[in-house]
This record gives C-alpha cells, sequence and structure tokens, in this order.
C-alpha cells in the first residue's frame, strides 16, 4: 500500500471477506466487494 488508509468501501470488503472465509456463506457477495473496492482505489492517471 501507499501508505494510504483503506476507504469505507476496503474495510467493509475486507470484512465480508473475513466472515465470507470463516463461515463459507457469502462468498460471492464478499467477492465482488473485494473486486469494487479494489477498482475503486486505483489511482486514475494523471492525479
Amino acid at each position: 500500500m501507499s501508505g494510504e488508509q483503506p476507504s469505507h468501501k476496503q474495510t467493509a470488503a475486507s470484512k465480508a471477506q473475513s466472515k465470507a472465509d470463516r463461515t463459507g456463506a457469502g462468498k460471492q457477495k464478499a467477492s465482488e466487494l473485494q473486486s469494487e473496492a479494489d477498482t475503486a482505489a486505483v489511482p486514475k492517471h494523471g492525479q
């Protein structure tokens, strides 16, 4: 990481992923949240 704080989406996705890993439930949704958070965290060119 670049030293920045994780966004709200990243934090929520991480929590959902952890729960899915522990319980086996919600894996698809957790994966989608993680993907969305990762995409949102990619810096835009020129910014």
